[in-house]
């Protein structure tokens, strides 16, 4: 059993090697990585981060390129990020200089990167497969010829005191895109996009596809607010559609949300399991602890503003996808297919302004918008703990519940600040025209998202 003491990690002499495995489970996984959180005998609480590779792939790929060539061109400036030899460390080396400087280094952990055997991934691939999601294990394997993972802080947890001892409950929000667009350059076909958050319009495709059986009633303008009764409002609306927006954990294991994939894979507690689950830290009276959460966490996010950091990235995003697939085909110097498929129009026109400026102004709107593509995809754990009578303080922040007469301490963390390829940028733009299509037909019919709920 490998013993994780700080000193090796930041020295990466930390090897995990096959014997190690029996050390980490299952904890979860997103669109690239699969997450472990570690069981061994060290003190500290820390979760391992794994990259996947696709299973439509030959085989998985080390990455000895990591990033193209206009990759590079757009991210020369970053530290060291260019001559990064693995994604582990391009992901590690975005996270410390773009996105923690923005977010506040208080809220954002980027991880130290340890090595890992080929035997000790190969091992991890066996040993979770039945516990992952079966539309994640089609789509994805664990990339066993990477040789480092992630090693990061468990933010679901407090990071001292036995959990016995301590309860934890923490909240893993993905907040989603917090204002509306007003880029010049919406076409009037999509002005729907001025008046209708992008999280709507988007349910409703997702519900035309089969990936939600029903319309959240979330809305991230409410989150994003700063009124305590809209946030509240959100809180309540995330409570009853999680989706995979919303999850919940106890010391550490999820008790409330799922794994991802919409409403399908949801796997909550009723409201009385979960109302039990939470005794423990509500002090009050029998069928109240889930309101009195609710407020306590609504409470927590109006107080701490941590979101108005998270808005302003967002808000790196000036142009709209609309304006910024333009600056991407300057920067890799090809015809620009939307222009091409609208042909001479005043449209075409309009955005001529777009294909005559220079490459660094390009490259400089394409960056803030995958930035700010990584802000909108983001997720925020808020781990609360009650505090002592007594209690003379601590490092946390804490946070006063007035309807129960209790304090809490309460930490905020973003996770899932991944770097977006520069590739996904036309995707974006199709995604962005399906989500809008999709609506504006919704809405020729007659229809309204309440009629689908």
């Amino acid at each position: 059993m490998t013993e994780i003491s700080k000193g090796a990690i930041e020295s990466m002499e930390v090897v995990l090697e096959e014997k190690d495995v029996a050390d980490w489970i299952y904890r979860g996984e997103g669109a690239a990585n699969l997450v472990l959180a570690y069981t061994g005998s060290s003190p500290d609480f820390v979760l391992l981060r794994i990259q996947k590779a696709p299973r439509s792939s030959s085989q998985c790929t080390t990455d000895t390129s990591v990033l193209s060539t206009f990759e590079c061109l757009l991210w020369k400036d970053t530290n060291d990020l260019v001559s990064s030899t693995s994604m582990e460390a391009v992901q590690q080396l975005y996270v410390l200089y773009v996105m923690r400087p923005m977010l506040g280094s208080e809220h954002v952990d980027a991880g130290v990167r340890v090595l890992v055997s080929r035997k000790f991934l190969e091992s991890v691939e066996n040993n979770v497969l039945c516990q992952r999601p079966a539309w994640r294990v089609n789509a994805a394997k664990v990339n066993t010829l990477c040789d480092s993972a992630l090693l990061i802080s468990d933010h679901s947890v407090f990071p001292h005191g036995p959990l016995k001892e301590n309860l934890c409950i923490s909240v893993e929000i993905k907040p989603k895109c917090g204002f509306i667009p007003c880029s010049r350059f919406i076409t009037e076909g999509n002005a729907i996009k001025r008046t209708i958050t992008r999280f709507r319009m988007h349910q409703v495709l997702k519900l035309n596809q089969g990936e939600i059986s029903r319309i959240s009633e979330y809305n991230p303008l409410d989150l994003f607010s700063g009124s305590s009764d809209r946030i509240h409002k959100a809180i309540k609306a995330l409570f009853t559609t999680p989706q995979n927006n919303f999850r919940i954990f106890r010391n550490g294991s999820l008790i409330f949300g799922g794994l991802g994939g919409g409403t399908k894979n949801t796997n909550f507690m009723d409201s009385e399991s979960f109302e039990h689950s939470i005794e423990g830290l509500i002090q009050v009276d029998d069928g109240l602890h889930t309101a009195s959460f609710q407020q306590l966490l609504s409470e927590t996010i109006f107080r701490s503003g941590v979101l108005d950091r998270l808005v302003e990235a967002q808000k790196l995003d000036q142009l709209d996808i609309e304006g910024a697939i333009h600056a991407y085909y300057n920067i890799v110097s090809q015809p620009c297919k939307v222009c091409r498929d609208l042909g001479d129009s005043e449209l075409s026109r309009m955005y001529l302004s777009l294909h005559s400026i220079s490459l660094e102004e390009s490259l400089k709107i394409v960056r803030e918008y995958l930035i700010a593509a990584t802000a909108k995809d983001c997720s925020l754990m808020i781990s609360f703990r009650p505090r002592e009578d007594g209690d003379p303080g601590s490092a946390h922040n804490s946070v006063f519940l007035k309807s129960t007469n209790q304090s809490f301490d309460y930490k905020v963390n973003f996770i899932d600040l991944d770097l977006k390829p520069l590739k996904n940028m036309v995707y974006y733009y199709e995604l962005d025209q399906k989500i809008v299509s999709c609506y504006t037909q919704m809405e020729k019919m007659g229809h309204g998202p309440s009629d689908f709920s």
